[in-house]
C-alpha cells in the first residue's frame, strides 16, 4: 500500500516471495534461487522468473528510486536510491510486503507529532493534578482588610472567589456589635478571612507568640445571612468556652486495618459559629484526619456536628471518609497545600428534630449527602499546634484548627 497516494498494490504470491529475496539480500540474488523461492516444490521454466521480473518493474514504475536491475549471467540486484523516502520492509509473508512501499513525509511526520501532542494533553486535562490547578484557580488572595477583634485591630489576609463583588471589610465586621467588641486579655491576633461569595467567615488566634499559635482560644466566626448579626463578642467569648467543655458529639473512627505496623493521624479539631440575628447561635464541631501511606497520598476522614446554643436540634452528623492527593499551588502567590479528596463512604445521620436556625444546615449537608463525589480542601497555614483550613463541607469556610498527631 502506497499510504501517501492511498493506493495498493497487488502482488501475487511468487512476486511477493521474490521481492522479498531481492530486499534481503545482500547484492545479487541468482536465477536458481529465485525460481526455487517463488515456485517451491514446482518445475517451472526460466520464462516464469523473467515474466515476474517484468511485472514487477511494472508495478514499481511509479517509484523511480527503486530499481530492479538485470545482471548479465548472474541474476537480478534490488537498488534503492539513498536519498529516496520510500522505506522498504524486508517481510515474508504476501500481505507486509503489500505494505512495504512506504513514503514517510514530512506531513505524516508532523501529523503524528501533534497527534501525540494532542494525547498528552488530554491525558494532563483529565489528570488529577489539572483539576486541582483548576480548582486552586478559581481562589485569590491579593487583597487584606482591617479587622476588629475585641477592641484590637490587626490586617489580615483574604481569600475570596473571582466572581465575588462584595469585598469590603464590613462584610465581616458588621456581624460583631460594636458596643460590645471588647475583650480583656486580648493582646493581639492573627486571622485568615475568607468568602464564596454567599459565607463571609473569619478565623481568629489570639494573643500569637513569635509567629506561633498555641491553638487555645481559637475564634471561627462565619456570617451566612447578610443582614448584621450584632453578635455580642464578650457573651459570644463566654458562651463558646461553655459549649465547647460539653461532651463532644464529633468523633472519628480509624479502622485498625487502615495499615500493618503503626498508624500516624494527624488530627484538626474546629469549633465554628454562624451568627444570624434573632436566632439561636449555630455551632459546627469540626474534625479532620489525615493518615499518610505515601509522601503526598493517604486516607481522609472529616466528620461535621451541627448544633444550636439550646441544644433544641437534634446533632446533624456527617462523616466521609475516602483517600487523598496532597498537591502544593500557588493562590496569589501565598502557598497553599490542596487536598483532592475522592470519596468511598458518607454517612449522615438525620437529626430528629431541627430548630429553624439550623434548618439551612441540614439542607446544605444533605445536599453534599446526594451529590459530593470529590472534593477539595485547602490549607493555607500551618505551624506546630494549629492549621488554618478553608472546608467545603457547609460553603467555602476558613477556621483554624486545632492540631494533635496520635500514634495508633
Amino acid at each position: 500500500m502506497d499510504r501517501v497516494k492511498n493506493t495498493t498494490i497487488s502482488l501475487t504470491f511468487s512476486e511477493s516471495a521474490v521481492l522479498h529475496q531481492l530486499l534481503i539480500a545482500d547484492g545479487v540474488c541468482g536465477k536458481e534461487e529465485l525460481l526455487a523461492i517463488g515456485w517451491p516444490d514446482r518445475v517451472v521454466a526460466a520464462t516464469s522468473l523473467t515474466q515476474c521480473i517484468s511485472t514487477l518493474r511494472k508495478k514499481l514504475e511509479n517509484y523511480p528510486e527503486v530499481q530492479l536491475k538485470t545482471v548479465a549471467r548472474r541474476g537480478y540486484e534490488l537498488h534503492i536510491s539513498e536519498r529516496s523516502h520510500i522505506k522498504m520492509l524486508a517481510v515474508n509473508d504476501a500481505e507486509s510486503i503489500k505494505t512495504a512501499l512506504i513514503d514517510v513525509s514530512m506531513m505524516v511526520k508532523i501529523a503524528g507529532i501533534v497527534l501525540v501532542l494532542l494525547l498528552i494533553l488530554f491525558g494532563w486535562y483529565n489528570s488529577d493534578y489539572h483539576r486541582s490547578v483548576k480548582n486552586s484557580s478559581l481562589w485569590n488572595a491579593d487583597k487584606k482588610i482591617p479587622l476588629n477583634i475585641g477592641g484590637t485591630k490587626e490586617i489580615v489576609p483574604m481569600f475570596y472567589k473571582s466572581e465575588v463583588e462584595h469585598l469590603h471589610h464590613s462584610m465581616w465586621q458588621k456581624h460583631l456589635a460594636p458596643e460590645s467588641n471588647h475583650l480583656d486579655n486580648f493582646k493581639n491576633f492573627e486571622g485568615f478571612t475568607a468568602t464564596d461569595g454567599r459565607n463571609y467567615s473569619m478565623a481568629v488566634c489570639p494573643n500569637v507568640v513569635k509567629g506561633q499559635c498555641s491553638g487555645l482560644g481559637l475564634m471561627n466566626i462565619a456570617a451566612i445571612d447578610p443582614n448584621p448579626a450584632g453578635l455580642n463578642i464578650n457573651q459570644f467569648a463566654e458562651l463558646s468556652e461553655r459549649l465547647e467543655k460539653r461532651i463532644r458529639y464529633n468523633k472519628i473512627i480509624i479502622p485498625h486495618d487502615s495499615s500493618d505496623g503503626d498508624i500516624t493521624e494527624h488530627h484538626y479539631h474546629a469549633d465554628v459559629y454562624f451568627p444570624v440575628a434573632g436566632e439561636l447561635l449555630v455551632r459546627a464541631d469540626l474534625s479532620l484526619s489525615l493518615i499518610y501511606e505515601g509522601e503526598d497520598s493517604g486516607q481522609f476522614y472529616s466528620a461535621t456536628c451541627i448544633t444550636d446554643e439550646d441544644c433544641l436540634t437534634t446533632p446533624i452528623k456527617y462523616k466521609v471518609r475516602g483517600t487523598f492527593k496532597q498537591y502544593q499551588q500557588k493562590i496569589s502567590g501565598m502557598a497553599v497545600d490542596v487536598f483532592q479528596v475522592q470519596l468511598s463512604q458518607k454517612e449522615f445521620i438525620k437529626p430528629e428534630t431541627v430548630s429553624p436556625s439550623a434548618m439551612h444546615f441540614y439542607r446544605a449537608i444533605r445536599k453534599h449527602d446526594i451529590t459530593d463525589e470529590e472534593l477539595y480542601f485547602y490549607r493555607v497555614y500551618t505551624d506546630e499546634k494549629s492549621a488554618v483550613w478553608i472546608t467545603p463541607i457547609l460553603g467555602s469556610i476558613v477556621a483554624w484548627y486545632k492540631y494533635d498527631q496520635v500514634r495508633i
